[in-house]
């Protein structure tokens, strides 16, 4: 069964004391992350201070434990909304969002992404860790276009925007080109516009 990591579902069931000992545990885990550190649940449950068998209680595995961690910490994005009406500044709008947000968390995006390709080059079975909601964000971006382009050419533009958009591109353009917050936003930006300015153009030619 896939573990969606936006956003991890609550469990009102949970006690006082036990809600406790579980926040305790996200707020030790985001802390290793964003030091740079992946810990296990083992390591977890060191640092935070608490038996393996209670750690393990509430992240039995690791695909849980940085679910919740994700949720935690980028969940924030989407609660996004847009605040204007055209495309353009929609998309700039959900860059200039949630690019800080990935920034400030960058420790869990990596965990995230390492526990994905892991999970991949094992062909684990079962369990999967699961990315997701970046279709839908990008979809809310795009909506001023949708009586302004035909559906295919609108479909193009959320497929490029997913290559301007994301844990994955921030990454890249970190990691690669040692690119600062402001110049990934620079450069995701003007892509953004090159894009819309590329679709208008053939849907007025095509028109």
């Amino acid at each position: 069964m896939p573990i969606s990591a936006f956003p991890a579902p609550r469990d009102e069931s949970l006690t006082h004391t036990r809600a406790k000992t579980r926040s305790l545990l996200l707020a030790c885990a985001m802390e290793l992350y964003d030091g740079g550190v992946f810990p296990s649940i083992t390591e977890l449950a060191a640092h935070a201070q608490v038996s393996r068998a209670t750690a393990y209680r509430y992240f039995p595995t690791q695909s849980a434990l940085i679910s919740a961690v994700v949720a935690k910490s980028l969940g924030p994005i989407l609660e996004w909304q847009p605040q204007d009406n055209d495309a353009l500044k929609r998309i700039h709008q959900l860059l200039a969002f949630a690019y800080p947000q990935m920034e400030q968390h960058e420790g869990a995006l990596r965990a995230a992404l390492q526990l994905s390709l892991q999970q991949w080059a094992n062909a684990t079975p079962g369990e999967k860790f699961v990315r997701g909601n970046r279709k839908r964000l990008l979809k809310l971006a795009v909506e001023p276009l949708q009586n302004k382009l035909p559906a295919e050419a609108l479909q193009r533009v959320i497929h490029a925007f997913s290559l301007i958009y994301g844990s994955e591109v921030f990454l890249v353009l970190k990691d690669i080109w040692g690119l600062e917050l402001d110049d990934i936003q620079d450069v995701t930006q003007w892509m953004a516009k090159a894009i819309i300015r590329q679709a208008e153009e053939d849907a007025r030619v095509e028109g």
